[in-house]
């Protein structure tokens, strides 16, 4: 049974482990785990091919021309027909219906994909920012095989192209405080610490729900 009713968003710096605690958390809820999972939900409501969600996971679109033709400069809502849009808007939107779906169906834990800006009108659902050190993160790149002289590079550049992603498709900025209910530095707590404190918080925020 799971050990909280509360949708848990988690936006990261890349190499701060966020998956990891995203997945210990969950596994510690016992409630489902979406990261590239929402890829596969996404891809079998929407009859696109998983492969083609997993070539643009969380990658900046470079359809200028259609922000100019919409005239939204880039900020896209839900709702109405898309079949005729880019393939990148098409996969987007289909993301955010599987993120509404799978968010209405009970309590889990999201990686990134906007879901904090997909979920941002719903109340039971907290959503947290986990960054590290850069000394912290480029360690784990070069753990996760990176070449230890280009690492620095390969984490600024993950950095830059999810925050191009989310600034794209949200009307808020990634990484900024103001999005999140916490924001936990993994260099500092480490994963478990990380998962202990977001078990504190659920716990407090809970009780003292209307």
């Amino acid at each position: 049974m799971a050990k909280t009713s509360m949708v848990i968003t988690i936006g990261r710096q890349y190499g701060s482990g966020g998956r990891v605690v995203g997945r210990k958390l969950a596994e510690r809820l016992e409630i489902p785990y979406y990261d590239k999972e929402l890829l596969a939900e996404a891809a079998k409501e929407s009859g696109i091919g998983q492969e083609l969600f997993e070539d643009h996971d969380e990658k900046p679109t470079r359809s200028f021309l259609f922000s100019l033709v919409m005239g939204v400069q880039g900020r896209m809502e839900p709702g109405g027909a898309y079949l005729d849009m880019p393939l990148n808007h098409r996969i987007f939107l289909a993301q955010f219906d599987a993120i509404r779906r799978i968010a209405g169906e009970g309590p889990c834990v999201i990686v990134g994909r906007c879901a904090d800006y997909v979920l941002r009108d719903r109340d039971n659902v907290v959503n947290v920012f986990i960054k590290a050190d850069m000394r912290h993160r480029v360690d784990r790149a070069v753990s996760l095989g990176a070449d230890p002289a280009k690492a620095e590079d390969i984490v600024r550049r993950a950095d830059k192209q999810r925050a191009s992603y989310y600034n794209y498709y949200a009307t808020t900025t990634w990484g900024d405080v103001t999005n999140y209910d916490l924001c936990l530095d993994t260099g500092k707590l480490g994963y478990d610490g990380a998962v202990e404190l977001l078990c504190e918080y659920l716990k407090l925020r809970e009780r003292i729900a209307p």
